[in-house]
């Protein structure tokens, strides 16, 4: 069976669109994949990484005011179509997936032009703007959060699944992750991570943290600053750990992690903003967490994310404009000092989690392209 993917803009679309494509290869040696995206998205370079054959259309988001940018927007919308059109005859898919961000809008509809199923996978508790807009013609629209289901009312093609991501990262060997460190196995570890791209906020935040760490002992912090941060963050950390040489061996700093799954596998707690697929990995490992939403996010996705997990007792949330490195010490501090409530809170995490998220997808996927 052939299945297209679409999804980009962000990790957060891109990853769970990753994890279905694995899952469908490994489910059949005649399976294929195609994954459509854009030139400049982040999908471009993560997914040709993946090594799956990616083809691109030229389209760009819309602005939430009327503006001249709009009118542009919706000219490459409907090139857009024409170019997924083109590709969509040529390599003839059973079935397409939308994993999220405006790629998505054009190829799916085109899909639905030529009369091909299509799904869409809604990652956040709010769905997106490109998400709502395909809802009116999917087949399927598949749920990572059961809170979901009250902005998709008119619609009775909802199921239930989680985050794809999750699948992969239960699979995930902790060893390999504290190795990829040069860690000693069960290192206690806390991750401290701001998204695909990093978070401003978090790395100050941490960065003035630091000499506050020898107070945490027997714990390996790994910090991951984003791409675009880290010289800035290397040198400033330096200065600090020049004059704090204890802490120097409880931290190491990363620009990103390519294996984010093994890491996670290994820690036993993690500080991170709140985007979909971390809760989803976060959830199905059963890890407390330490939330610090977006605020920069469409409709404050982020923070109900997080809220999700915190009313379930699985996670402490701390709003970016109440962060300071002493709150955060303090929550870090709190849960540290305290294991019994480091496992109850991961007890809470795991019950939320969906680790068969990915096959119930794929055999959903079968199941609307044999109909």
């Amino acid at each position: 069976m052939k299945l297209v993917l679409s999804g980009g803009g962000t990790g957060g679309h891109v990853y769970p669109a990753l994890a279905v494509a694995q899952e469908w290869l490994r489910q059949s040696p005649e399976n294929q994949i195609l994954y459509i995206g854009t030139e400049k998205g982040l999908e471009n370079a993560i997914v040709k990484k993946a090594g799956l054959p990616f083809e691109t259309i030229d389209v760009q988001g819309f602005k939430r005011s009327l503006s001249l940018y709009n009118l542009q927007t919706i000219q490459r919308f409907v090139r857009g179509v024409r170019d997924a059109k083109r590709l969509l005859r040529s390599f003839r898919p059973d079935v397409v997936l939308g994993t999220g961000g405006y790629v998505a809008g054009p190829v799916l509809y085109a899909a639905h032009r030529l009369k091909i199923p299509i799904a869409i996978h809604e990652q956040n508790v709010v769905p997106g703007l490109t998400n709502r807009f395909l809802s009116r013609y999917a087949d399927l629209i598949a749920l990572s959060f059961a809170e979901t289901e009250r902005h998709f009312r008119k619609s009775a093609n909802l199921l239930l699944t989680g985050n794809p991501r999750a699948s992969e990262v239960v699979q995930a060997d902790p060893r390999k992750g504290w190795a990829s460190l040069s860690l000693p196995p069960g290192t206690r570890l806390v991750l401290v991570v701001g998204g695909s791209r990093g978070a401003k906020a978090i790395n100050e935040t941490f960065l003035a943290m630091i000499p506050q760490l020898a107070a945490l002992p027997d714990v390996h912090f790994v910090y991951v600053t984003g791409e675009v941060h880290y010289e800035t963050i290397r040198r400033q950390a330096e200065q600090q750990l020049s004059l704090n040489p204890s802490v120097r061996k409880k931290l190491t700093i990363l620009p990103f992690l390519d294996n984010m799954p093994e890491v996670l596998a290994a820690a036993i707690l993690v500080v991170s903003r709140a985007g979909a697929t971390m809760l989803s990995e976060i959830t199905a490992l059963g890890l407390p967490s330490i939330l610090i939403p977006s605020p920069y996010v469409t409709n404050n996705h982020q923070e109900k994310n997080a809220r999700w997990l915190t009313d379930s007792g699985a996670s402490v949330m701390i709003r970016e404009k109440d962060l300071s490195a002493q709150l955060l010490f303090e929550e870090l501090a709190g849960l540290l000092h305290h294991p019994e409530r480091l496992q109850a809170m991961g007890r809470s995490a795991k019950k939320l989690g969906h680790p068969d998220a990915c096959q119930k997808l794929c055999r959903t996927l079968i199941e609307i392209a044999r109909r």
